[in-house]
């Protein structure tokens, strides 16, 4: 077998690969949208549509609790950069 021969099996063997890959990809897109499609006819993403978007407010008692939770990690790293300096 020629250095030729073996340059044109490789080459083969690589479109060959990428063209199962690509094709896989491609049916794998197919898939999931028609999947999406059949559970938004089944209505089974109603749930999902049907719940309102959390508000978010800023009150007191977030504000503390930040505190509280920045106040701790501060905490924390500084042990740890005691403990391990």
């Amino acid at each position: 077998m020629t250095i030729n021969e073996m340059f044109g099996q490789s080459g083969i063997l690589a479109i060959l690969g990428m063209g199962i890959v690509f094709s896989f990809l491609i049916i794998m897109i197919i898939t999931i949208t028609v999947m999406g499609k059949v559970v938004h006819a089944l209505g089974w993403d109603k749930d999902l549509q049907e719940k309102p978007a959390p508000v978010v407010t800023a009150s007191t008692n977030n504000t503390a609790q930040a505190a509280a939770v920045t106040a701790a990690i501060t905490a924390a790293v500084s042990e740890y950069r005691k403990t391990h300096s």
